[in-house]
């Protein structure tokens, strides 16, 4: 199957029809839907005739998808996915950046490893200008990730929740990069490992001998 992007862990593929299981467990938790709906799982009808179909369509901005199926590198295992869609359909200036994993991917990285490599991609092969994610305000671990991944605080806001659930009082929150922002902590970055291989180079180097 093609590959979209891989990291050091992770695979990132286009989403198919089988995967439809692997969508109905994802989505069954509990855990994972809690700041989604409160908790209550998808069943399998609106996971085939609502989220597969939109996880496969194209968009015309980018010549193909914008959410892809996670897998862990060396055993395939499903993890869950990741999105990267633009708001526009026929212009990726602005991407959504979002991502729902499996439980036991928890606590290990991998979202901020797959946003970090999306982010790059986006700005470097896809012609982005701006990334921006948003979550539930009281989503500490979702926004630990946006934050880890590089994206910076913009506001507080008031979603349109079909049902309130627990902790949607607070409101969400919106964070973004954008490629001029990105461009310069690389920039940054690049110094900054170049002194610090300056400094360690200097550190290795054999000491002069003083006689008094």
């Amino acid at each position: 199957m093609r590959v979209f992007l891989e990291t050091d862990r992770l695979v990132l593929r286009p989403f198919t029809e089988a995967d439809a299981d692997h969508l109905l467990a994802l989505d069954s938790d509990p855990d994972v839907m809690r700041f989604i709906n409160g908790g209550r799982p998808t069943s399998r009808e609106v996971i085939q005739a609502q989220t597969l179909p939109g996880f496969l369509r194209a968009y015309p901005c980018f010549g193909t998808r914008g959410y892809w199926a996670a897998e862990e590198k060396t055993s395939g295992t499903f993890l869950g996915w990741f999105e990267f869609r633009p708001l526009d359909d026929h212009s990726p200036a602005v991407v959504e950046l979002g991502y729902r994993l499996n439980r036991a991917a928890w606590g290990s990285g991998y979202a901020t490893e797959g946003s970090r490599a999306l982010i790059r991609k986006g700005f470097t092969d896809l012609g982005v200008g701006r990334v921006t994610a948003n979550t539930m305000t009281v989503n500490a671990r979702s926004r630990r990730v946006m934050e880890k991944a590089g994206l910076s605080f913009v506001r507080n806001f008031t979603g349109d929740w079909p049902d309130a659930i627990e902790g949607s009082e607070h409101g969400e929150v919106e964070y973004e990069i954008t490629r001029t922002e990105w461009e310069q902590r690389k920039e940054k970055s690049v110094v900054q490992l170049e002194v610090q291989r300056f400094r360690s180079e200097r550190a290795a180097r054999p000491q002069p001998i003083h006689h008094s």
